[in-house]
């Protein structure tokens, strides 16, 4: 067979590109997985739709991006409003006025701003060599402590002080009482799951699962005009320049017949560092499901190694120089470009790797 382009990876980035050069082109896409989805990927377990991958809650403030994801699903009207569990405390999340209030009793925006100053000044960080001393020195002691310390050690898998300042730039503060974590105006969560998303997209499209890249490659007698690559990078290049290093995961999925409601919460974060998870997930309130039971998921972050699956890249100065050797030998290829947050060693929420899916779709052209 001949085809205008393989894709290589069916997840979120692979299926808008083929959804949209399937209106002219030949397409193949493939996916080492066995199913398509990627990371986005939902399973229904007895009536409730389970984020396989952890929680994906869709949101942008790109009218373009949002009225395209509205084609494929109708959205609910869920806002992502998380509590942390520090000790036998909860506080609402992002830091914001019932946050405050829970932790100093203080009613007014001008209270909670005086006792993080107060925090702040008695620390005398002027030069933060460091994570911990960063976050310090954006919100105090208390919040730190309790909030950020425990749970960016679990998340990272070291001490703060063994982190780089730069990771965290800025940390949200808000003096309202307001418990929306995110500012975008859309916002929600497609009823019925991810995984129809991309079915739609895919419509029409030949697909082929659980097939690597490079065994496929090697066992077909098919011609591609292009290869759009979303695998890992260096992976592509047998990693011949070295590794590129990444946060993993792990998830436990647990269905609890006898539970109609087990936190209370979608999203419930544990930020004591003794507590091995960084939170747990119920899956029924991200769809305000009334069925009977619930299915919960605890997170466990792990360090990545070679058959693990890649969530985090680890963005400092050493693997960024490596990426950019990676890049110039991608711009070597001639048929091949590659994207997504493996291709691109990037970070991507949902919208945003369908911005990036639009504006790799204007360079093909």
């Amino acid at each position: 067979m001949k085809y205008d382009y393989l894709i290589v990876g069916a997840g979120l980035f692979g299926a808008v590109l083929a959804n949209e050069l399937k209106k002219d082109k030949k397409l193949l896409v493939i996916d080492k997985r066995n199913h398509i989805g990627g990371n986005v990927y939902t399973n229904n377990t007895n009536g409730i739709n389970v984020h396989q991958y952890g929680a994906h809650i869709f949101h942008t403030s790109n009218k373009k991006v949002w009225e395209y994801v509205n084609r494929f699903a109708e959205f609910n009207n869920y806002i992502n409003s998380p509590v942390a569990v520090y000790k036998d405390e909860l506080y609402n999340l992002p830091f914001n006025m019932n946050t405050f209030s829970k932790m100093w009793n203080v009613k007014t925006p001008k209270e909670a701003k005086a006792k993080i100053e107060e925090q702040i000044a008695s620390l005398n960080i002027n030069d933060p060599q460091n994570l911990e001393e960063q976050a310090l020195s954006l919100v105090g002691t208390d919040i730190y402590e309790k909030l950020v310390k425990g749970y960016t050690e679990k998340q990272w898998g070291r001490s703060c002080t063994e982190l780089p300042s730069f990771i965290i730039k800025r940390l949200p503060v808000r003096f309202t009482y307001d418990n929306n974590y995110f500012n975008d105006p859309y916002q929600g969560i497609p009823k019925g799951g991810y995984t129809q998303i991309i079915e739609k997209m895919l419509d029409g499209v030949s697909v082929k699962l659980d097939t690597e890249f490079k065994e496929f490659m090697s066992n077909t007698s098919d011609e591609f005009g292009k290869i759009i690559y979303t695998g890992m990078i260096d992976e592509y290049f047998d990693f011949k320049l070295g590794h590129l290093a990444y946060r993993s995961l792990k998830f436990e999925h647990e269905y609890l017949p006898e539970e109609d409601n087990f936190q209370g919460n979608a999203v419930v974060n544990y930020t004591e560092r003794e507590i091995p998870y960084t939170r747990i997930i119920e899956h029924k309130h991200f769809e305000f499901s009334k069925e009977a039971g619930t299915v919960i998921t605890k997170e466990y972050p792990a360090e990545w190694k070679i058959g693990d699956e890649p969530y985090y890249p680890v963005n400092n100065d050493e693997n960024a120089k490596l990426y950019e050797a990676y890049v110039e030998l991608a711009n070597k290829e001639d048929n091949v470009v590659f994207g997504g947050r493996l291709g691109m060693y990037k970070y991507f929420d949902m919208d945003k790797t369908i911005e990036a899916a639009f504006e790799m779709l204007e360079k093909l052209k």
